[in-house]
């Protein structure tokens, strides 16, 4: 569990801003999560979230000081942009981001819960197929959905998946699963807090890929 209890994502503050950098930071780790799934099969969604945090970095970066928060870039770029936001930018790339993460948490949070399919207790498909739903589905395509549906029978089997997130290191189940639910506690206040601004500020977008 080495690979996500060494990356925490921070506490946040009583303000509930999501500071960028720190952000960013945490999330560079999670491309090495995906991994755990399988190199191949799960590329697609590795490339996805590496990808859009590119983008978001690229508007960090240009001014640090300026975009502090995830907040504080939104409103900036809702006044740079005009009609056309948020349709555009960072923010854009920050919403398929969000979505990615919320895939990862309910997987985890589904894992860590105990779901699984009675008669075949090892296998991960329950865990992801409940995450997409909650996460993707929505927004994607006859093509897009199909592609996931053969993702999904690709899961790894749950003692692998867990081994793997230990780096190959003879943990407990138990063990593992418990640090699953700390890092869930930073990790997914972090995403729920992203899907609260966005509601907010009215910035997501319902078209399908």
């Amino acid at each position: 569990m080495a690979l996500l209890m060494d990356h925490q994502f921070r506490l946040l503050p009583a303000d509930k801003q999501v500071e960028t950098r720190p952000f960013l930071e945490a999330c560079s780790y999670l491309p090495s999560f995906i991994d755990c799934f399988g190199p191949t099969l799960f590329a697609p969604i590795k490339a996805e979230i590496t990808g859009n945090l590119t983008k978001i970095k690229a508007v960090y970066e240009s001014n640090p000081g300026k975009y502090k928060t995830l907040q504080q870039i939104l409103e900036a770029e809702k006044d740079q942009h005009g009609s056309q936001w948020p349709r555009v930018g960072a923010t854009l790339a920050l919403m398929w981001l969000k979505r990615g993460l919320r895939f990862i948490q309910v997987f985890l949070q589904s894992v860590a819960d105990g779901d699984r399919d009675e008669a075949n207790p090892n296998l991960l498909r329950v865990n992801v197929s409940k995450a997409y739903d909650a996460s993707l589905r929505k927004y994607h395509g006859w093509l897009m959905q199909n592609l996931h549906k053969a993702i999904m029978y690709a899961a790894p089997y749950k003692t692998d998946f867990l081994k793997s997130l230990s780096k190959g290191r003879e943990v407990k189940d138990e063990e593992c699963l418990e640090k699953i639910r700390k890092f869930l506690t930073n990790f997914s206040a972090t995403v729920d807090t992203i899907y609260e601004v966005f509601s907010k500020m009215n910035a997501d977008l319902e078209y399908k890929v």
